[in-house]
């Protein structure tokens, strides 16, 4: 069914009309850089204890009093906070997600969406409309991932926030998909191992090998100890373009194949595909999108896809045709409790 852009306010639900609809479509931006303040101010940590007035927030941010509550009103009128009594402002279930530290925080997420390279890039959407490439190279003079190598404080971000958005797909995951045959399982590009130690903690009897470019992987070798994990996950670092780890009996990719066009991701999957043997199958973690005009995360991030790094989200016969172009068969559709499916992929 359509998106209504219904608002819920004490309790009761407004169902908008189509003039207010368009109008929040394209005051996206808005909420955006408002949403992006108020978690950079960390407003939701501020509220973790119960309301507070807004001279309080003002103070403890060092704001101005009257300008930080027309960000909180704004944000409290499509449902981040709730306003009370016109001068104190309460903590949300969304707000409850931008706290610090929570295990379902998704504050670097926010962070992340909020990074000044974005708003360039989409101004410039039209060049990959007509022409099918990316324009975030010409906006950042390199490709994404070089970029964030080279900036280490947005590399940061973005692994953070790949780590936060990763522990609900994670999860489900780990609930959703049977390992139990599994003795090695690799996770390719793996990032700082979110995905892969959900997983084994799930599944005693596995083992894991995290690879990853070398500076990505040197996070993830800083967090397998603390989980208690540091004999049963090894980190490699290296470049999937270039080879993967052999001897696993499978190997994850999680949000991998959607950032590359439709060559990359078949030299991806053939590298997979040499690393293993004959009894060995491939997961890829992706957004399956569906038929018809639903709502779903995957038709989103295809736009970003598109104007970022050249890739895109796809259907499940796009995923088995990439299949097949590289040597495996479709042999499985796994949905899970989250926006992702697990695509499980055997050598033909």
């Amino acid at each position: 069914m359509p998106l209504t852009y219904a608002i819920e306010h004490d309790g009761a639900v407004e169902t908008l009309p189509p003039s207010m609809r368009l109008f929040l479509l394209t005051e996206g931006v808005t909420i955006q850089a408002a949403l992006t303040l108020a978690t950079n101010l960390g407003i939701a940590d501020l509220l973790a204890d119960g309301p507070q007035a807004i001279d309080t927030l003002a103070r403890e941010t060092s704001t101005h009093s009257p300008s930080l509550y027309r960000v909180l009103r704004l944000l409290s009128s499509v449902g981040v906070f709730s306003e009370i009594d016109g001068d104190r402002f309460s903590q949300t279930a969304i707000s409850e997600l931008l706290r610090t530290g929570g295990p379902a925080s998704l504050r670097s997420w926010v962070t992340m969406t909020g990074l000044p390279l974005w708003p360039k890039t989409f101004a410039d959407a039209l060049h990959s409309v007509q022409t099918g490439e990316p324009v975030l190279k010409q906006v950042l003079g390199t490709e994404f991932f070089a970029y964030l190598a080279a900036h280490p404080h947005e590399g940061d971000v973005f692994n953070a926030a790949m780590g936060e958005f990763g522990h609900e797909v994670a999860n489900a995951i780990a609930k959703a998909y049977d390992f139990s045959d599994v003795v090695t399982l690799i996770d390719v590009g793996g990032g700082h191992g979110t995905l892969l130690r959900t997983i084994l903690l799930s599944n005693t009897h596995l083992k894991g090998v995290l690879f990853d470019l070398p500076h990505v992987a040197a996070g993830a070798q800083e967090l397998m100890p603390p989980a208690g994990l540091a004999d049963r996950c090894e980190v490699r670092r290296g470049d999937f373009f270039a080879e993967v780890p052999a001897g696993g009996d499978a190997y994850i990719l999680s949000w991998i194949i959607h950032d590359w066009d439709h060559d990359r991701a078949v030299a991806i999957l053939k590298k997979c595909r040499q690393a293993m043997t004959k009894a060995g199958r491939i997961l890829l973690i992706e957004a399956v999108i569906p038929p018809g005009n639903a709502p779903h995360a995957g038709k989103i991030m295809d736009f970003v896809m598109l104007v970022a790094l050249g890739g895109q989200e796809r259907t499940i016969d796009q995923y088995e045709e990439l299949l097949r172009e590289a040597g495996f068969r479709l042999s499985a559709v796994v949905p899970t409790a989250s926006p992702m499916s697990v695509i499980e992929g055997r050598p033909t």
